[in-house]
């Protein structure tokens, strides 16, 4: 068990401490912007009793998409950098058709 719990303990120092750096504290803040997409919908959706996509949804899922693909292009991890790109070009789109239809609603005097 002593074993176990040296190996987990300099596993978990190696991670957290050793590879520590501003390229972890970028990924970090990545990951934070990200989460926060589904916080900010999920708020919504409660206030509003129903499923919704605020627009700031789509704004946290950019930057912190964004900011993942550079922290995966420094790490020069071929899975997230795909995944991130494809990722971004499908909130890109979503922000186009958002801003699109505001633009249609304030052609025709709708809210």
């Amino acid at each position: 068990m002593v074993d176990i719990s040296n190996a987990v303990g300099g596993y978990l120092h190696l991670v957290f401490i050793d590879k520590f750096n501003g390229w972890v504290v970028l990924g970090l803040v990545a990951q934070v912007l990200f989460t926060m997409r589904f916080v900010v919908q999920w708020l919504a959706s409660e206030r509003a009793g129903r499923s919704v996509v605020p627009f700031s949804f789509w704004s946290f899922s950019i930057g912190g998409g964004a900011l993942l693909l550079l922290y995966a292009i420094k790490q020069q991890d071929p899975v997230y950098i795909l995944g991130q790109l494809f990722s971004l070009f499908v909130y890109f789109r979503n922000v186009s058709f958002v801003l699109k239809e505001r633009r249609a609603n304030r052609a025709s005097g709708g809210a």
